[in-house]
């Protein structure tokens, strides 16, 4: 089925992209950017799933942005909507495969580190999975990657360093965090939070971790911006909110277009 969603991107475009960017809740405004882009609906692909969730238009665009050939995802499948986790990083192998070298993931979260504040971006240095699972189970396909892929740097350090110089060129200071990969569709309660604070998690989250596996696996490189849309559960005293969460996400869109300019040509 990869190679069958290969097809049908090739027969739409013959731009073969460099990088992949996967954008967020709230962050769709970024492929508006992408220049001659050619725009695929997920269901038009053989074997993508269809988006569902608040915030994700379910679109691939492959263009140039920065004079670099880029395809972006707007819109990702999530563990919540019913997802295996090999269904959910499909777009992810199917982009490895048509050349993508490194895939840059954009993604909404909560705050844990008290620090934190809506609209910050922050790079991931480290996850948890606290998902359950993960999309190397089962029969390993050697044609994508090793049994056992290491992950000692699956938030690539040279990447992260490109990053930061990029943010000090255009006026914006970086932090960095460990983000930690909930199952969802809940938002966790302040006492799961209490205990994601004591694993060592920075930031909370939905998505993430899947797509970095599958990339790792595949030998891709990663770096993943981090939007704190929100202080998780029982930092604040306020319910939580997905309206607030794409509402924050668009308010960043500025910030995270004017870094990635300056990152991806690095890259």
């Amino acid at each position: 089925m990869i190679d069958a969603a290969v097809t049908a991107i090739r027969e739409r475009t013959p731009l073969v992209p460099r990088a992949t960017v996967i954008l967020g809740s709230g962050l769709g405004g970024f492929a508006g950017a992408v220049e001659d882009g050619v725009e695929i609906p997920y269901g038009e692909i053989p074997g993508w799933p269809v988006s569902t969730a608040l915030g994700h238009s379910g679109t691939l665009v492959i263009g140039t942005f920065a004079g670099v050939p880029l395809a972006v995802m707007k819109g990702r499948a999530h563990l919540y909507e019913g997802h295996s986790a090999e269904k959910a990083v499909f777009g992810v192998r199917v982009l490895g495969r048509l050349g993508s070298e490194v895939l840059v993931v954009t993604n909404a979260c909560g705050g844990v580190r008290e620090d934190l504040r809506p609209g910050d971006l922050v790079l991931v240095s480290d996850h948890l999975n606290l998902q359950g699972t993960s999309p190397l189970i089962g029969p390993n396909d050697d044609t994508l990657g090793p049994r056992f892929p290491d992950m000692s740097n699956a938030y690539d350090p040279a990447l992260r360093a490109l990053t930061h110089e990029a943010a000090a060129r255009v006026g914006q200071t970086l932090s960095e965090g460990v983000y930690a990969a909930w199952l969802g569709p809940a938002f966790e309660t302040p006492a799961e939070i209490r205990m994601i604070r004591v694993l060592g998690a920075d930031l909370v989250g939905m998505s993430t971790v899947p797509e970095v596996l599958a990339a790792r696996h595949m030998g891709l490189r990663c770096l993943t911006i981090s939007c704190v849309t929100n202080m998780a559960a029982g930092i604040l005293p306020e319910p939580l909110d997905a309206e607030h969460v794409l509402r924050m996400g668009a308010q960043a869109q500025g910030r995270l277009t004017a870094l990635l300019a300056e990152v991806l040509p690095a890259l």
